[in-house]
């Protein structure tokens, strides 16, 4: 009886000890499809990267910013703009007018870890969804909202303000709405409205284009400009805001504002002013 007794504890220490062995090897199964997944992936990015280095890089540069024989596809906005398809299909097919072949024979798997690391040097980003209708927004652009009056883009619309073909190619669509709503935030006066009024007291109001130590030039609304001579000048008043109507907020609905927030991102898919209108225009169809 007492050496069955001895041999107890020594039984229950093996049978604890094969218990833990038994749970260890079991977790390290559980998380094994996960680790390998995890490695999969791992070596799917460094084959893209060692594929870009030893490939892409000798036209489009280490960092993607453009070499002696290819374009910038880290930051241009007609790459930067393009949805991951769209890069696949120019993968795929390559481009033989401007020597770049096709890369199919790499697959799917290989061609889109070559996408993701594209992306990469881009900063790391997809294209986030648009928040409205873009076919919406054109047409707001060019009648309810007047931005037209002013604005051009894709070369149609008025050439008073800044071209915004590709203005919000590198903007989120926060930016771009906050842009519309509050014009006048952090606007750098010298930038916006100015009165000038001269001896004779007649007054020009717009925006400074150039000026020198003897000249102004100032472009009023309907698109004229005024070479003014500066011993003519009797006040300059920068009034600290910009031509750009400011109650958008109100007069726009919510919709309305993402409607043509869409618009110009999606616009801003080229930095071509003509091919943007293009190609905007062929999505459409």
């Amino acid at each position: 009886m007492k050496r069955n007794a001895m041999k107890r504890p020594a039984l229950c220490r093996r049978m604890l000890l094969a218990s833990s062995l038994a749970f260890g090897l079991f977790a390290a199964g559980a998380l094994l499809p996960g680790a390998q997944k995890n490695r999969g992936a791992d070596a799917a990015r460094q084959e893209a990267k060692s594929t870009f280095d030893s490939i892409c890089a000798s036209c489009h540069g280490l960092d993607g910013r453009g070499g002696e024989r290819g374009p910038d596809v880290a930051t241009r906005p007609d790459t930067v703009g393009k949805s991951d398809a769209e890069l696949l299909k120019v993968l795929r097919k390559g481009r033989a007018g401007r020597g770049m072949p096709s890369f199919a024979s790499y697959g799917p798997e290989r061609l889109a870890a070559l996408v993701d690391y594209l992306r990469t040097l881009e900063g790391g980003t997809k294209p986030a969804p648009l928040p409205g209708d873009p076919a919406r927004g054109k047409t707001l652009f060019f009648a309810k909202a007047k931005c037209s009056q002013c604005h051009m883009v894709g070369g149609r619309g008025g050439f008073f303000a800044v071209d915004l073909t590709a203005y919000a190619a590198r903007l989120s669509a926060d930016d771009v709405r906050q842009a519309i709503v509050d014009p006048n935030k952090n606007l750098d006066p010298r930038r916006g409205l100015v009165t000038v009024t001269l001896a004779d007291s007649s007054t020009f109001s717009g925006v400074a284009r150039n000026q020198d130590n003897f000249s102004l030039q100032l472009q009023t609304p309907d698109g004229r400009f005024h070479l003014l001579n500066k011993a003519d000048i009797r006040t300059v008043a920068y009034e600290g805001r910009s031509l750009m109507p400011a109650d958008y907020a109100s007069t726009l609905s919510p919709a309305e504002l993402n409607d043509l927030v869409s618009y110009l991102l999606r616009a801003a898919k080229s930095g071509d002013p003509k091919k943007g209108q293009r190609e905007y225009e062929d999505d459409e169809d």
